[in-house]
């Protein structure tokens, strides 16, 4: 039985693109292990054979990246800093009996969108415009989100589209567009129907792109918002989560993992560039 000991000479005939790592002028040749270098396991190997395929597996050639043709962003606490007091307005539209009520039932947070939608025209309406009220306060304070212009001038170096979604208004967004200077298209606000979670928008822009969802990322700061919406289009999905508001606990109450999780738009860039062939 073979042990790896700190120091071992061991002649195996193994193919020579494995063997170019450390010697590019002899095909076969005795290859000098040492434990210190190799980080070979403590257990000893059953055979010959068993030796091979650790080493073949160990220096295989990488896999073939994923093609992504697109990026869809979500707005509010993604590409701009998050400045909506959104439990002052969910108190203001429920009343803070009812919040108390409906924030217990959904403890990953509350949809105010979906929950007015069964409420009578009139109650609807005195909703809609607290929540508007809210909003356009929030535009007085509009701030871009660090990295972002970062990686928007990445990824139209690659020329890869990028989109927008956002349960704002289309105010906020028409705004966010004239004030930073950076577009998106299309990008969807709250008129459009149907809005996030539901995969309705991400789906319109990928028919608009005509490409498929497997070749989209969604990017967002809401699991149950961006990343179920990414999800259940079939898209790769992105959270970004800056203060660690996640655990591993409600990526299991709520069903929804992330293909990847960052605490910053820098590090999506790094994501892009690492598992990803960027290709219009």
């Amino acid at each position: 039985m073979l042990h790896a000991f700190p120091s071992l000479t061991l002649t195996v005939q193994i193919p020579s693109h494995f063997l170019s790592k450390y010697q590019n002028h002899h095909k076969f040749m005795p290859l000098f292990l040492s434990k210190s270098f190799l980080f070979l396991p403590t257990r000893p190997f059953s055979s010959i054979s068993n030796f091979t395929s650790y080493m073949m597996s160990s220096f295989s050639p990488p896999k073939p990246k994923t093609r992504l043709r697109g990026v869809v962003f979500d707005m509010d606490g993604t590409l701009t800093v998050p400045v909506i007091d959104f439990p002052a307005m969910y108190r203001a539209v429920l009343g803070e009996d009812e919040y108390k009520r409906v924030k217990a039932e959904n403890p990953t947070g509350i949809d105010i969108l979906h929950h007015i939608e069964s409420w009578s025209p009139d109650l609807q309406r005195h909703a809609y415009q607290t929540i508007a009220d809210f909003e356009r306060q929030g535009l007085d304070r509009l701030q871009i989100m660090p990295g972002t212009a970062q990686l928007c001038g990445f990824l139209d170096s690659k020329k890869i589209r990028r989109g927008l979604i956002t349960r704002n208004i289309k105010e906020a967004v028409d705004l966010f567009h004239n004030r930073f200077g950076i577009t998106f298209s299309p990008a969807l606000s709250r008129e459009f129907r149907p809005y996030k979670p539901d995969p309705g928008p991400l789906l319109h822009i990928c028919s608009t792109w005509e490409v498929q969802p497997n070749e989209v990322m969604m990017v967002g700061d809401s699991l149950k918002d961006d990343v179920a919406c990414g999800k259940r289009a079939g898209a790769f999905t992105c959270l970004l989560d800056e203060t660690g508001r996640y655990s591993a606990d409600d990526f299991t109450k709520s069903n929804l993992q992330p293909d990847f999780r960052v605490s910053s738009l820098t590090e999506v860039l790094s994501i892009l560039e690492a598992n990803f062939d960027l290709i219009p």
